[in-house]
């Protein structure tokens, strides 16, 4: 094994969506991540080959039977063994099964035992079932995304599993283990998707305080609203996408549109967004995205293709930096960050984690 986390020793309890990320994410560094699995996978309609379960890649996995004692006792041993356990079941099941944080935590006093949910492990909705979708629901964040008209768009489940589940998760259990150096103490991390997004949102609340956001869609400068940061079709049925906050991007945007600046309002008078917005469509919308990519090549105006993911796998910058890897003939994202001493090695394939 490679990269800096080389020697932790993690345990994952099988789960879905941040808790295989983040042991990933932990594996990708270099701990060796064992993943307690049911003996018959659950059914959820999603099934496939195990070489295209990304996620389980770099680890190990080991059946046990949790109603049973043989297999919880199985796990207790894993536990005495572990640096870290991941579990993502709603509050208490954990607990129900014998295997709950002060278990864990007397068989091991040193455990970091991280625990991932929606709701958090207290609170009025604590055992409320939902998915990523209703924990943006009820932050606001879904509220801020989407057109003006119509109902919030979706953004996949990035925000809510990963940027705001998975990467807290990691950063409570990294937290952890740097304060368990010195005290040698473990602890537990209450990680919850609704307290990730509200971190997430600390920006946009505090502009909405200072009267600088509205409390709507497609009316601020960072959602669409605004006629220099949102997204605009081309000739050809495909997309470009405008960045160009700054005054000098602006600037150099205006001139690849071949507009003349004196003769347009100023940038940030909100009551010009509308139809300048629409003016830019326009002009988007006269020729293929190839001829605008050509345009807008070594300026910056901050105007990107939108590519899909086919595309996106043969960018020359994600080709140039390896972003790219094939594992069991299956295309993988790299592992990152990137560390100069000690870099991750190529995980292992997902297919290959099961012990005999």
């Amino acid at each position: 094994m490679s990269g800096p986390l080389t020697g932790l020793r993690v345990l994952e309890m099988e789960a879905i969506g941040p808790v295989p990320w983040a042991a990933m994410m932990l594996a990708d560094m270099g701990a060796t991540v064992t993943r307690v699995e049911r003996p018959v996978a659950a059914d959820m309609g999603l099934a496939r080959e195990a070489r295209y379960e990304l996620t389980s890649r770099g680890k190990q996995g080991v059946a046990a039977d949790l109603k049973t004692d043989a297999g919880r006792a199985t796990v207790l041993d894993l536990v005495a063994q572990s640096d870290v356990l991941l579990e993502g079941l709603r509050p208490g099941v954990m607990e129900r099964l014998g295997l709950g944080p002060e278990t864990c935590l007397e068989q091991n006093p040193a455990l970091i035992y991280g625990r991932m949910t929606g709701w958090g492990q207290t609170g009025p909705q604590a055992q409320t079932v939902g998915h990523d979708i209703n924990y943006l629901a009820a932050t606001g964040v879904l509220h801020a995304i989407g057109p003006a008209e119509g109902p919030p768009a979706v953004p996949l489940n990035l925000i809510g599993d990963f940027g705001a589940g998975g990467m807290l998760l990691l950063v409570g259990v990294l937290a952890a283990l740097f304060e368990a150096r010195t005290s040698g103490k473990g602890q537990v991390i209450d990680a919850a998707m609704v307290d990730g997004s509200l971190l997430l949102l600390a920006p946009i609340l505090g502009r909405w305080q200072a009267g600088q956001w509205e409390d709507r869609r497609a009316a601020n400068f960072l959602d669409g609203g605004a006629h220099f940061y949102t997204t605009y079709a081309t000739s050809d049925g495909q997309a470009m996408a405008v960045g160009a906050i700054e005054p000098r991007f602006y600037n150099a945007l205006l001139e690849g549109l071949e507009l003349d600046k004196a003769s347009l309002p100023a940038q940030h008078d909100r009551t010009c967004w509308p139809e300048m917005r629409s003016r830019f469509a326009d002009i988007f919308k006269q020729h293929p995205r190839e001829y605008w990519v050509r345009r807008f090549e070594g300026t910056e105006a901050c105007v990107s293709p939108v590519l899909s993911l086919e595309e996106a796998t043969t960018h020359r910058h994600f080709l140039v930096r390896d972003n790219f890897l094939q594992i069991d003939q299956v295309l993988h994202p790299a592992p990152a960050p990137r560390f100069s001493r000690t870099p991750c090695a190529v995980p292992s394939s997902p297919a290959h984690r099961h012990s005999e």
